[in-house]
């Protein structure tokens, strides 16, 4: 009071509202790989995450996709070729394959299935890496910058798959940058893992699956994160410029030969052989493996139904056919392994019905505290959010009125939660329990030595997995 000591009249607001905590965002995925652009204005972005919202913007920093190499055989005759392509390899062209950059194919995959807010960290631009193309050690310095951003909360470097050893892949590559991810989510505790499990041709759905548990990720930090299989050819082509399109042999007894000739020569000379060749590049499609349309559905059903829906049952976009179509019982050695717990969710096809996500477990699949992904992910939120609106707490007064501040304002955050369906329980003393004090949660040693311990408990909602209809013969009895 000894600020009043002339006379007048003095006011003062008196704050009678509680504090809140605030819902962080759930579904802002962070990106690492290769682009197009790796400097604006003069600036490097290389190991800088920066924060985007659409694929426009994505394209005006970082550019757009690698321009794919071909070589064309032409034969038949001058009024019905045959048309042969083969990609060819940048690192290797006496292989015949794609390019391995496909971060730009991945991000238009977010968008379309529903994402919005992310981070990309951009490693260098295409052909920056080593000579197997991608660097395991460039992925992993992009991975580190995204421990600078709080906002994160899933993780997906999708040209892990790409990692190879003389051309070859390289699964101890692929594990030991899987295995850095999950501890990365692990030591940040506020974010989520995004793994592609790999399909090799001519192997068994399987030996996939075995490879994948024993060779491409370890036993640690296995509730931080989900993986998804088969892979997904994209209704997206492989985007390539006419110079880069070789004519390597023309056969056809033609007036106009093109053997040695780009594209771009058979467009100023042919205009329909121009036109059927192209037809024929544009039969290749981008295939891709889930993890990054997995993103933009996770953030499409948080933004639709809450962290708490799982999100599987939901169609996949901009998808023309899966690169393996999964029986039952091949889903059932994906989704349950009682070795190594390692479950790997599953993307069907079922007629009439599309293509869709049917799989909701994390790769602790043998946990009955973390099997489910929106569990996990839902643990995340409230952690992150409590802890976020608990910072005005620091250094306040270790007392009892502080603790009942800290226990009102985490009880009506999740009371909204329970409101909203995040919590199952028919009242809120069934859906959660907050929980602080002297007797409670501390004793007066951590009072005097600075701790204040809150506990909460979470009835979770998890997903009805397996839906059991039980018949039975009803006998009519006589009246």
């Amino acid at each position: 009071m000894a600020k009043y000591r002339t006379p007048g009249v003095y006011v003062e607001e008196v704050s009678v509202l509680p504090s809140s905590v605030a819902a962080v965002a759930t579904a802002i995925p962070g990106f690492v790989g290769y682009t197009g652009e790796d400097e604006k204005d003069g600036v490097t972005l290389v190991n800088k995450p920066v924060r985007i919202t659409s694929m426009l913007e994505f394209e005006e920093l970082f550019g757009g996709p690698f321009k794919q190499s071909y070589e064309v055989e032409l034969s038949g005759t001058a009024g019905d070729p045959v048309i042969d392509i083969n990609p060819v390899n940048p690192v290797n062209p006496a292989n015949s394959a794609f390019a391995p950059y496909i971060l730009y194919y991945q991000m238009k995959m977010f968008y379309a299935n529903g994402g919005g807010t992310c981070y990309v960290v951009s490693v260098g631009k295409y052909g920056s890496g080593d000579i197997n193309a991608i660097s395991e050690t460039s992925l992993s310095a992009g991975l580190d910058e995204l421990e600078k951003i709080d906002e994160i909360t899933l993780v997906n470097i999708p040209e892990i798959i790409k990692l190879t050893n003389a051309g070859v892949i390289d699964d101890a590559k692929i594990k030991a940058l899987n295995d850095e991810v999950l501890a990365h989510c692990a030591k940040m505790e506020n974010r989520f893992a995004l793994l592609d499990v790999l399909h090799t041709s001519g192997e068994t759905v399987f030996n996939d699956a075995a490879n994948f548990r024993d060779k491409n990720v370890s036993q640690d930090s296995l509730k931080y994160g989900a993986s998804y299989y088969p892979g997904l050819i994209t209704t997206q082509h492989y985007a390539f410029d006419d110079s880069g399109v070789e004519i390597v042999s023309d056969s056809r007894g033609a007036s106009s030969n093109f053997e040695g000739d780009s594209l771009e020569a058979v467009k100023n000379a042919d205009t329909t052989l121009y036109n059927q060749i192209v037809a024929v590049l544009n039969r290749f499609f981008v295939e891709l493996y889930p993890s990054s349309s997995m993103a933009g559905i996770y953030a499409r059903v948080d933004n639709q139904r809450g962290v708490w829906k799982a999100p599987a049952n939901v169609g996949i976009r901009n998808v023309r056919e899966l690169s393996v179509l999964l029986t039952d019982q091949e889903q059932a050695l994906l989704n349950i392994d009682t070795v190594s717990g390692k479950s790997i969710n599953a993307i069907r096809q079922f007629e009439g019905r599309g293509m869709l996500v049917w799989g909701a477990r994390t790769l602790d699949g043998n946990s009955n505290e973390w099997r489910f992904i929106n569990v996990r992910r839902l643990f995340l939120f409230v952690e992150q959010s409590v802890k976020n609106a608990s910072q005005f707490v620091v250094f306040e007064p270790n007392s009892a009125v502080t603790w009942k501040r800290v226990e009102s304002m985490i009880n009506s955050f999740l009371t909204l939660l329970w409101r909203n369906g995040g919590l199952v329980g028919a009242t809120t003393e069934e859906a959660f329990f907050v929980s602080v004090g002297v007797g409670k949660t501390m004793t007066i040693q951590d009072v005097l030595e600075g701790r204040m311990i809150v506990e909460i408990g979470l009835a979770a909602s998890r997903p009805s997995e397996f839906i059991i209809l039980k018949f039975s013969h009803f006998i009519q009895q006589e009246s």
